[in-house]
């Protein structure tokens, strides 16, 4: 069953423009000024109530239609660092940007279900419709929880929506708990003895101390860590050396972690460090761990979950919605609005043929043919959870 959504036509051509402007001119964390403008004076002119600078280049638009509970939607603003490959006449205008996650369409999406909402009022209470900076790596959705976001604008739930570009057009994807990963990096500072690189025995080698490191860690995973639960431990960098014949005092190693679980986390945190420490007394180099916690993992609670799936249940039919999808090892800082309330996040199908482009792709471009969709949902929800 696929419901065509209420959206009407006008709404649906001012959402393809918006989002293909915004796809044009990217902007990269916390620099979204021309972006939040268009949302901005799009809000206005759907009378709402607009609130500016939280979270830097962040905004709320609120709409308030009789006394009732309160919610927030949100949307991400941020394209990413990277260059657009792809051939399409809302290319990226802007050299080493593009929006390569798809940020351009939800943000696209929610003033589509703004507007639909400003002009019917199919609910009682008040909807926050917010627009965050910063989602890629800066953390914008901390920011604006840090600034007061929910003591400014008070809400019961707040919820919030990506395409997958994996997951076919016309279904939705969500589950009750862990829906994505936890995030930290670490940079490990390796001081061993610098020497001739024909002489090796005179110095501490802290290239092939790295190389040790970098296989000692795996173990982390493959050995230490059970089957049953999930952990990533990837270096992605390694710097040391400046030229053929001598090795290097320093090297460093630079990386990520992912866990679906605040336990697993903590213990690979540890592991990490008793991997470093023994590899020092091994090796008779000197080395610091730096681990840094970055995201924590998005946590849909059981009720807001409920009420995602109904919502985008009747639109497309419960068969088309999957309430236990995989959780994905990848990173989302609306994590941290959902450790200040409960809330659900939920994954739209934007999958069209085989082998889509995926996300953070250099020939990704949103799907455009999920604008009304994503926007039904939206309002969808609104009804639900503020019926009037």
């Amino acid at each position: 069953m696929y419901r065509e959504p209420e959206i009407a036509e006008d709404t649906r051509a001012r959402m393809l423009a918006w989002r293909r402007d915004i796809h044009a001119h990217p902007e990269t964390a916390f620099e979204e000024h021309r972006t939040a403008n268009i949302v901005a004076q799009a809000l206005r002119l759907m009378g709402m109530s607009v609130h500016r600078g939280l979270g830097g280049t962040g905004l709320v638009g609120t709409l308030k239609n009789g006394e009732g509970p309160g919610i927030a939607l949100r949307a991400d603003l941020d394209a990413l660092n990277m260059q657009e490959l792809g051939d399409h006449e809302h290319k990226s205008t802007c050299n080493g940007k593009m929006h390569g996650c798809g940020h351009d369409g939800h943000t696209a999406m929610l003033l589509g279900a703004a507007e639909h909402l400003s002009r019917h009022k199919p609910f009682k209470g008040t909807v926050h419709f917010v627009f965050q900076p910063a989602e890629e790596n800066e953390g914008g959705g901390r920011k604006m929880v840090e600034e007061g976001l929910f003591n400014l604008f008070p809400a019961d739930a707040v919820y919030g929506m990506h395409n997958f570009p994996g997951m076919p057009r016309g279904q939705f994807g969500i589950r009750t708990g862990t829906m994505t990963a936890y995030l930290d990096t670490f940079e490990i500072d390796i001081t061993g003895k610098g020497c001739h690189g024909a002489m090796p025995e005179t110095g501490v080698d802290s290239v092939v101390i790295a190389a040790q490191l970098v296989n000692a860690l795996q173990t982390i995973v493959s050995r230490r860590t059970s089957a049953t639960e999930s952990a990533v431990v990837s270096v992605t960098q390694i710097h040391g050396g400046d030229t053929w014949n001598v090795i290097p005092e320093n090297v460093v190693l630079r990386g990520t972690v992912r866990t679906l679980d605040a336990a697993i986390q903590d213990n690979v945190e540890a592991m990490m460090g008793q991997v470093c420490t023994g590899v020092a007394q091994m090796s008779g180099a000197s080395i610091a761990l730096d681990y840094r916690r970055g995201y924590p993992g998005v946590v849909n609670t059981p009720g807001e979950t409920v009420a995602a799936v109904a919502a985008a249940a009747s639109l497309v039919g419960s068969e088309q919605v999957d309430i236990d999808i995989k959780p994905a090892m990848g990173s989302e800082d609306f994590a941290f609005m959902l450790q200040e309330r409960p809330g659900a996040y939920i994954g739209i199908g934007a999958g069209e043929g085989e082998n889509p482009h995926p996300l953070h792709n250099p020939y990704y471009d949103f799907n455009d043919a999920i604008l009304p969709l994503g926007a039904a949902y939206w309002v969808a929800l609104v009804k639900r959870q503020l019926a009037a």
